[in-house]
């Protein structure tokens, strides 16, 4: 895990004609908020976050956040608000962290290897394609990686089955199912030999019936 440099300035002014107005000034209202601490409001330059967003994604970011005329803060990125159609940041939630205590985040699952039943013809299904992690920041995996080269048709992965090591625990009350593969779906096959077979049957038949000319 690293800290992304994310650059802030303060803002005195709040509520949604401020917000407006900022947003058009290309920046992004945001908050952080610490532990036993007063949150804080911010502005954060559109062009720059969209960049880091574009190059590592929403989920598991953690910042190293410089807020001018203030200390730097390490924060963890909560939620980002957009607009209906996604086109535009609406408001950007941090929270300061303390990097020796465990944090919840939530961990994109990918695949490696090629399964012996997608190679048979089965259909790979992703059921969780993000999980929760308790552990601490300098721990967090960019990832989870399962390995679904040994899965056939009808195999599983559950929760349970995923090891992350001892620094990093998935808290969960049930078993469920991450990963799956199903079988193919079932077509219907044409016989064209009986289709062939009933075609000439019915020309035939038709050429039977029409009357002789003379």
């Amino acid at each position: 895990m690293e800290l992304i440099e994310l650059n802030a300035k303060l803002r005195e002014t709040k509520g949604k004609g401020a917000a407006k107005k900022l947003r058009r000034s290309n920046a992004i209202p945001a908050i952080v908020y610490g532990v036993k601490k007063e949150p804080m409001m911010l502005s954060l330059d559109t062009t720059g976050f969209d960049t880091i967003l574009r190059k590592n994604g929403s989920t598991g970011l953690f910042f190293n956040l410089n807020i001018e005329g203030s200390k730097k803060k390490a924060v963890m990125l909560k939620d980002i608000q957009m607009d209906a159609f996604q086109l535009e940041y609406l408001h950007v939630d941090l929270h300061e962290i303390d990097m020796d205590t465990e944090v919840s985040v939530m961990i994109p699952v990918e695949t490696t290897g090629e399964s012996v039943g997608v190679k048979e013809g089965g259909m790979l299904q992703i059921i969780r394609r993000e999980l929760e992690v308790l552990c601490k920041p300098v721990n967090t995996p960019d990832s989870i990686e399962v390995d679904i080269s040994g899965l056939d048709v009808g195999d599983a992965v559950h929760v349970e089955d995923i090891d992350l090591g001892d620094d990093v625990e998935i808290p969960h009350e049930v078993n469920f199912t991450v990963i799956t593969i199903v079988p193919p779906t079932a077509e219907e096959t044409v016989d064209v030999e009986e289709d062939e077979d009933d075609l000439i049957e019915e020309v035939d038949t038709d050429t039977a019936a029409e009357p002789v000319s003379e």
